[in-house]
C-alpha cells in the first residue's frame, strides 16, 4: 500500500478544488425540494462545473452515465440520478466531486426535502456529528483506525450502525487513492497519519442494519431492510498542527 503524501504546494491545489466542490455542493443542497428530479439536480451541476472550469470525475468512471451521485431515502451511495421527483420527507444524498488543475475535491451531503419526520432529522444530525468526530482525529501520529472508532462509537451510541463494505479513501490527482477510510475499527490501529496526507472521510450511517445491497443498475447501494440511510463527506488535509477541511468555504 503506498500512500501519496501532497506538499503544501500541491494541498493548495486540492484547497482550490475542494472549494469549488462545496460551492457546487451547497448550490445543489438548495435547490432540493419537493418536486425537483435528481436528473434536474445533475443537469444543474453539468452546466456549474462547465462555467467554473472543472469537471467531473464521476462522468464516464467505468460507464458512470452521470455528473453526480443522488441517492434517496433507504439508498446509501452511487445513486444514478433519475426522473422520479422529490416528496416531501425524502432523504437526498448528494455527492459531489470536482477535477480542477489536476487535483479532485470530494464531497457529500444529504438533505431533506420538504417536511423531515423527527427520525429522519435525528439519523442527519447523527451522521454529521460523526463527521466532524472523525475529522478531529486526523492528526499526525494518530491512525486510521482513531477516525474510524470515533465515527462508530457516535453513531452505535446512538442507535444506528455503519455500512461496512463501503468507506473513505485517499484522495488526490486520482479520486480513489490508498489509504481505505473505515467507517468502523478499532482505535490505535492501521495506517499512522502523516502530515501531507489527503483523504476523503464519509460517514454512511443506517437506521437499522448495517448490510447493503446493489441495485441491478450495478450502482446503487440500498439497504437490506429498506430503512433510512445517510451520507456526509469533506475531503480533509492531515497539517502538522491538525486536520484542515479543504472541501470548505469556512
Amino acid at each position: 500500500m503506498r500512500i501519496k503524501l501532497k506538499s503544501k504546494q500541491e494541498i493548495e491545489l486540492m484547497r482550490k478544488s475542494g472549494r469549488v466542490a462545496q460551492k457546487l455542493l451547497r448550490t445543489l443542497g438548495e435547490a432540493v425540494a419537493v418536486g425537483v428530479t435528481p436528473k434536474e439536480l445533475d443537469q444543474m451541476a453539468r452546466g456549474w462545473l462547465s462555467k467554473n472550469g472543472a469537471r467531473s470525475p464521476f462522468l464516464g468512471h467505468h460507464g458512470f452515465p452521470a455528473t453526480i451521485t443522488i441517492s434517496v431515502n433507504e439508498a446509501v451511495v452511487h445513486g444514478i440520478p433519475t426522473n422520479v421527483a422529490f416528496r416531501s420527507g425524502d432523504l437526498v444524498s448528494v455527492d459531489v466531486g470536482t477535477v480542477l488543475n489536476g487535483f479532485v475535491g470530494d464531497n457529500a451531503w444529504t438533505f431533506g426535502a420538504g417536511q423531515l419526520s423527527p427520525r429522519a432529522s435525528r439519523l442527519m444530525r447523527v451522521a454529521e456529528e460523526a463527521l466532524f468526530l472523525g475529522i478531529k482525529q486526523a492528526r499526525p501520529g494518530n491512525r486510521i483506525g482513531d477516525i474510524s472508532w470515533a465515527i462508530q462509537e457516535h453513531c452505535e451510541a446512538h442507535g444506528y450502525s455503519l455500512v461496512r463494505n463501503l468507506c473513505g479513501h485517499g484522495v488526490g490527482r486520482a479520486m480513489w487513492e490508498e489509504p481505505q477510510v473505515p467507517n468502523y475499527g478499532k482505535p490505535g490501529r492501521g495506517p499512522v497519519l502523516k502530515a501531507g496526507m489527503t483523504i476523503a472521510i464519509e460517514p454512511m450511517v443506517n437506521e437499522g442494519t448495517e448490510d447493503v445491497r446493489q441495485l441491478p443498475d450495478k450502482w446503487t447501494y440500498v439497504t437490506a431492510d429498506g430503512k433510512l440511510s445517510t451520507h456526509c463527506e469533506h475531503t480533509v488535509a492531515v497539517l502538522s498542527d491538525g486536520p484542515e477541511i479543504l472541501t470548505s468555504l469556512d
